[in-house]
């Protein structure tokens, strides 16, 4: 629980540093990137602390690639 109130804690933190200059100077794309990514990322974190299985990227990317992996050493031998 403490772990979810120190996550959420500090975004609104980084929330309160980063978007007013944003609205200032009428930013509106960088502030939806910015509300994206501090949205992942405060999600990643929570699920992180909540000791959740996160799954790895590069898993599926070396899946993805696996079959031309294959072809290239079969054709080197």
């Amino acid at each position: 629980m403490w772990v979810i109130i120190g996550i959420l804690l500090g975004a609104i933190m980084i929330i309160v540093l980063e978007v007013p200059p944003l609205l200032e100077k009428r930013q509106m794309k960088e502030l939806g990137v910015f509300s994206l990514l501090l949205l992942c990322g405060s999600g990643l974190s929570i699920a992180k602390g909540l000791d959740m299985k996160i799954p790895n990227p590069f898993d599926w990317i070396a899946a993805m690639f696996k079959p031309l992996s294959d072809l290239l050493m079969a054709l080197m031998r």
